[in-house]
């Protein structure tokens, strides 16, 4: 019996397409009712399912931007992070709850060895742009995104030390 090619094109991509990822992290129900504002970020290229994940939310401004978490909340700044171990199989997405809509600066961290302190040798990062992070820490323009009074959805491809600098695998 021959199927009409529609029909094949249909039920492959029904098949190749997760009906859900597992959304992670503290904010993860944020996310899951789409309640808002609130960022959910979809992880793709993940290297292996080892550590966590952890997605940090800064002040969209060369100031704040990577700057030490500690001072940024003594200073009453935007700064979140949220962490979540990543499922053994399956899509996954991290969820991070934000202030009020805005423009914020966000960073997706695969923390493969359990450490506070980033390891170029292992972690992998990722940011909004999904452009290459070479050798060099994000910069702002790269992590810059616009979040609504719902819920805002991205995808985020990882990067990991690949030759001389950071790229997707």
């Amino acid at each position: 019996m021959k199927f009409p090619a529609f029909l094949l094109l249909f039920f492959s991509v029904l098949i190749a397409t997760p009906l859900s990822a597992e959304t992670i992290g503290q904010d993860a129900q944020a996310c899951r009712t789409g309640q808002g504002p609130a960022i959910q970020v979809n992880i793709l290229g993940l290297k292996d399912r080892k550590g966590e994940i952890w997605l940090e939310l800064y002040p969209a401004n060369d100031t704040d931007f990577l700057r030490d978490d500690t001072s940024l909340m003594a200073e009453h700044k935007t700064f979140r992070r949220t962490r979540g171990f990543i499922p053994a199989v399956g899509a996954t997405s991290i969820c991070v709850r934000v202030p009020h809509p805005g423009r914020y600066a966000l960073v997706l961290r695969h923390n493969r060895v359990g450490k506070d302190k980033f390891s170029i040798w292992s972690d992998g990062a990722g940011v909004p742009t999904n452009k290459s992070l070479g050798m060099r820490k994000p910069t702002l323009d790269k992590a810059t995104v616009d979040a609504g009074n719902g819920l805002t959805t991205l995808n985020i491809k990882m990067q990991y030390m690949n030759g001389f600098g950071f790229s997707p695998l």
